[in-house]
């Protein structure tokens, strides 16, 4: 395609998403002003994303909300090949805590928002990464599902390939015995590549949330299995919608 086409679709894009984020703006500094009231600022979270992606003619397409129940807290663990992920988390059909890295908190106006709402933390400090744990942790307590990305950002080099996945959602999940739901996002790597150019191609996104994964009664002995079966769930979804690309033994990345 044009590259001249794409950069004007992609400046369009991110016209439209700091244009519905400024509108939303008054109302994200409302809702924070109360802890109690940080849920509908979670739910603004959802509505921008949707709208984002809606003002660029290309609504996201979801399967497996059914398997998600309306009471229960759930860790997410999606795969994370393009900054899009963090977009298309919006059509989680539940509010939710993101842990992200660090950079996000310094965007202006924005970072001020995810400092207050979300969990920022930089995965080169042993501190910052424990503290992240324990906020964790404590969003779970008050009844808030969160979004962990296990690859621990985006790592792979090869995608679709998995990078190794980390321990701290499976952590949580267990320490608070509540389900993890893998989720697999096959395209956007395609649609917004992690290249630096940030040059957005116009495909709708998809995106698959799997039938969670019961916690109870597992112990922290049993992390690492969590673990490998939340890989392999995301992974054999990814063969399906990638089938020709090569398979890395998991015990390779893990």
């Amino acid at each position: 395609m044009n590259k001249i086409w794409l950069r004007i679709y992609s400046t369009y894009g991110l016209i439209v998403f700091g244009g519905v984020f400024l509108i939303l703006l008054p109302l994200f500094f409302l809702a924070m002003l109360n802890r109690k009231w940080h849920r509908y600022a979670l739910l603004l979270n959802q509505f921008w994303s949707r709208a984002f992606l809606l003002g660029m003619g290309v609504p996201a397409k979801v399967h497996g909300r059914h398997h998600l129940k309306k009471r229960q807290t759930y860790v997410f663990a999606p795969n994370h090949f393009s900054l899009l992920d963090i977009a298309l988390m919006g059509y989680i059909p539940k509010p939710f805590v993101f842990v992200g890295k660090v950079s996000l908190a310094k965007i202006p106006l924005f970072g001020d928002m995810f400092r207050r709402l979300h969990i920022p933390v930089d995965r080169n400090s042993l501190k910052s990464r424990y503290q992240a744990l324990q906020l964790s942790m404590q969003a779970v307590d008050e009844n808030k599902s969160l979004v962990m990305y296990p690859e621990g950002g985006i790592r792979t080099e090869h995608p679709p390939q998995l990078a190794r996945f980390k321990n701290g959602p499976f952590k949580v999940a267990i320490e608070k015995q509540i389900p993890v739901v893998p989720v697999t996002i096959p395209f956007n790597y395609l649609i917004l590549p992690d290249d630096g150019k940030l040059l957005m191609r116009p495909r709708r996104p998809v995106m698959v949330i799997h039938q969670p994964i019961e916690t109870k009664g597992l112990t922290e002995n049993e992390q690492n299995q969590l673990r490998k079966q939340t890989f392999q769930i995301i992974e054999q979804e990814l063969k399906k919608f990638h089938p020709s690309s090569e398979k890395v033994p998991y015990e390779n990345r893990s």
